[in-house]
């Protein structure tokens, strides 16, 4: 009777295992509490000098990042809990969404303005940064464009730039924010979901010309956009003002030398580093964690990005082609966005108001993000039960 009884715990030990398996990838979730736990630790640190002095308060930011978390994490929740069918569904009103709420904070008196730019509609709880929500709308409308236009896509010039007008049309509003780094992971995201689609490498090193030239032609038509390109190319020229924040932030990612000056101990957060919780948090992790910590978060993220794609290329053998598309256009999303905002701050790139995903202070960021995570998991989900990902069985002990 005791074996038998061990027998039927070990079985149902393995179907509990195969249930979980079925609904979560593990890898996935393991690495996303990872950054948002070590985000959480580094936007504490990072700003309780700011917030001391501005506020009063030391953990201001801290607490108001624990709700944002935990919004984020309901948001993907809550999306994990909705079938793809219904996104894929809805994309033809998601991409009118997109240029109603691009539109709409342009307008005098509903979007607000913050040094210059006017990016966010405020919500109550925080300001809604509208570029966030079209990253993720843009991205499960092109998932289902590249389902119902697969054909065309692979056979026409004018299936694969159709949905990069749409795109361009998008990017127009968003200039006029102005948001110029949300317009570039906007189109690069779209140029990545078509080429994993199936483009034809002549159209798409045609256009990916065409959208590189447009884009350089952009970004030296305004003062402050060439200030940052010269600012970046040698920014100790004029360390006090155009080069003031890539100066800061080099001199903050150098003192962290292989195992950083220990947590809370950055000195450049003081004083000195402009926004050390949210576009340079990187520069802080770095000085603070040293070389180590700067490993450790790029293997997070490589982690996160390879879980995309495999994600994406399961879903692909089983036929499941909208939610291989999203996860695609997941991973190109986040990794993209994450090697900018490091680029940006070890000076390999020009200066952008990228958050580094999952980690920076922000409430938009940080939902958009959640709930992308939510959808990403929703892949795994419904493919898995569609036959992929099947976990492999123990072999039963011998017996008669």
């Amino acid at each position: 009777m005791k074996g038998l009884d061990l027998q039927a715990t070990r079985d149902m030990d393995s179907r509990l295992a195969v249930e979980l398996h079925q609904k979560v990838d593990l890898g996935l979730a393991v690495t996303v509490m990872a950054l948002l736990g070590l985000g959480l630790v580094m936007v504490g640190s990072a700003s309780i000098g700011i917030a001391e002095r501005s506020l009063g308060d030391p953990f201001y930011f801290l607490q108001r990042q624990l709700i944002f978390v935990s919004l984020g994490v309901a948001a993907a929740i809550m999306l994990y809990n909705l079938r793809l069918a219904w996104w894929q569904a809805m994309g033809p009103w998601l991409l009118l969404s997109v240029y109603v709420l691009l539109l709409l904070v342009l307008v005098p008196g509903i979007g607000k303005t913050v040094n210059g730019s006017t990016r966010w509609i405020s919500v109550g709880l925080f300001n809604l940064q509208v570029s966030e929500v079209v990253k993720l709308l843009m991205t499960i409308y092109l998932a289902g464009y590249l389902v119902r236009h697969a054909r065309q896509v692979r056979e026409t010039l004018l299936g694969f730039a159709k949905p990069l007008i749409l795109i361009m049309l998008a990017t127009v509003p968003l200039l006029m924010q102005p948001d110029f780094g949300a317009a570039v992971v906007l189109m690069a995201i779209a140029l990545g979901m078509l080429f994993l689609g199936g483009a034809r490498l002549w159209q798409f090193f045609m256009l990916l010309g065409v959208v590189g030239a447009a884009m350089a032609w952009l970004a030296i038509q305004t003062p402050y956009r060439v200030a940052r390109l010269t600012g970046f190319m040698d920014p100790w020229t004029d360390p006090f003002n155009t080069g003031f924040q890539l100066t800061q932030s080099l001199i903050a990612i150098g003192s962290g030398s292989w195992f950083g000056v220990g947590l809370g101990g950055s000195v450049q957060k003081l004083f000195y580093l402009p926004e050390a919780h949210n576009d340079f948090l990187f520069a802080v992790l770095a000085e603070e964690l040293g070389l180590v910590g700067i490993v450790v978060l790029v293997a997070l993220y490589g982690f996160l990005l390879w879980r995309s794609f495999a994600i994406g290329q399961a879903a692909e053998r089983v036929g499941h082609l909208f939610g291989a598309h999203l996860a695609y256009g997941i991973g190109i999303w986040i990794g993209l966005q994450a090697f900018i905002n490091m680029g940006v701050n070890m000076g390999m790139l020009p200066t952008k108001g990228l958050t580094l995903p999952l980690m920076s202070y922000g409430g938009s960021s940080m939902l958009v993000t959640c709930a992308a995570m939510g959808l990403l998991a929703r892949v795994h989900r419904e493919t898995v039960e569609s036959g992929g990902f099947r976990p492999r069985r123990r072999a039963s002990g011998g017996g008669a």
